[in-house]
């Protein structure tokens, strides 16, 4: 058997020390097997059968295997919250997250945290947080629930004196690309600033020296967002070249046919940007389809560049910026571990390297007579 059964069985088993009656359907007593039942069958003592359960590390896999299988064939009780009192764990991470959970970005960090968070025994809840109220109200409450181990933050900050309370319980939070570290116990997070960087710099090289950059309106997020930093980031990258003239399409969070109104204040610009970088792939993918149908062809009339190298970024050629929701994902939850088992990581706070994925929807400008500035 894998070590992650083993690991699962950690918290999962109880040892029945009583209450061993129970009723069939036909509501006949019959006896329920323990502990000193699993023993006996196994051919072992009862405090090995618990160690088998409580430190499998310590038992061999032969035995293992013989308590395991007495206990299945026994039919020998399994009960969760029993085991988590005992333990004073609940054996549950919180994930918040402000967006929807499908999204390729959270998914994936879902499915990293889950791969890692999973063997070692715990269950991942995921709390959607849409504003800063609900925020407050969950990091209230969770005090009085006590029914998590520690919290893990998706993409957005947090307020030090709403996780106070947290810190008295020694319940760890770890954030995952989020645009501060203040109050986390821990961070997993990309460069926003030197991500930009480099896709000015890549479009600098080229030739361009009229930019756009298309985002969400800030001002009008009810959280701050690691994203949000992008537009900032994409203005301080084009302050280091004096010969560059940025400009910034800000689209009202939420609005539906946001690439109708992104292609309206593209064309109506004058002089025309010869280049569109976007604060995500989900902005970016759409615009190379669109602006063909408006007579503007991508590359040659105008580069495109997304970020986050997402799901179909590869198959539309979009040059992007690469990041990996699975490393974040699985770096945090290694993390979410070594807090709770009242270890700190080192480095609290850790970085992970973006690169630029060079593909097909950039090239360098047209001149005004219609070549290219190669």
């Amino acid at each position: 058997m894998s070590n992650a059964f083993y690991a699962q069985q950690m918290y999962t088993f109880t040892f029945l020390w009583r209450d061993t009656v129970e009723k069939n359907r036909n509501g006949a007593e019959i006896m329920k097997s323990t502990i000193h039942d699993v023993a006996e069958k196994a051919g072992v003592s009862v405090a090995t059968v618990s160690r088998t359960f409580s430190r499998p590390d310590v038992v061999s896999q032969t035995t293992r295997d013989k308590v395991l299988q007495a206990a299945k064939d026994l039919d020998f009780n399994i009960s969760r919250s029993a085991a988590a009192l005992k333990s004073q764990q609940s054996f549950r991470v919180a994930m918040l997250t402000s967006e929807a959970h499908a999204n390729w970005f959270n998914a994936n960090i879902s499915i990293a945290l889950n791969d890692v968070l999973q063997p070692a025994g715990y269950d991942i809840c995921t709390y959607r947080i849409a504003n800063a109220a609900e925020r407050q109200a969950f990091f209230a409450d969770l005090p009085l629930r006590r029914n998590v181990d520690a919290v893990i933050v998706n993409s957005f900050s947090i307020d030090g004196d709403e996780i106070s309370n947290l810190k008295k319980m020694n319940i760890p939070v770890v954030g995952i690309n989020v645009p501060s570290s203040a109050g986390f116990d821990a961070t997993i997070s990309i460069d926003e600033y030197e991500s930009m960087r480099l896709l000015v710099r890549h479009l600098h090289d080229l030739g361009h020296r009229d930019i756009s950059f298309v985002c969400s309106n800030s001002a009008q997020a009810p959280l701050r967002y690691s994203a949000d930093l992008r537009m900032d980031a994409f203005l301080r990258a084009c302050h280091d070249f004096d010969d560059t003239t940025p400009t910034v399409i800000r689209v009202p969070r939420d609005k539906e046919n946001e690439d109708e109104l992104i292609l309206s204040r593209f064309l109506t610009q004058s002089p025309r940007p010869t280049a569109i970088c976007c604060q995500s792939d989900a902005t970016a993918i759409p615009l190379i389809f669109k602006l063909p149908r408006c007579g503007v062809s991508v590359p040659r009339d105008v580069s495109v560049l997304g970020f986050d190298d997402s799901t179909y970024a590869r198959q539309v050629e979009l040059t992007t910026i690469h990041q990996s929701p699975e490393e974040l994902g699985y770096e945090a939850a290694r993390r979410t571990l070594q807090l709770i088992q009242g270890t700190c990581p080192e480095p609290r706070h850790l970085t992970m390297e973006t690169y630029l994925a060079l593909r097909g929807t950039t090239a360098p400008p047209r001149s005004s007579n219609g070549q290219r500035n190669d």
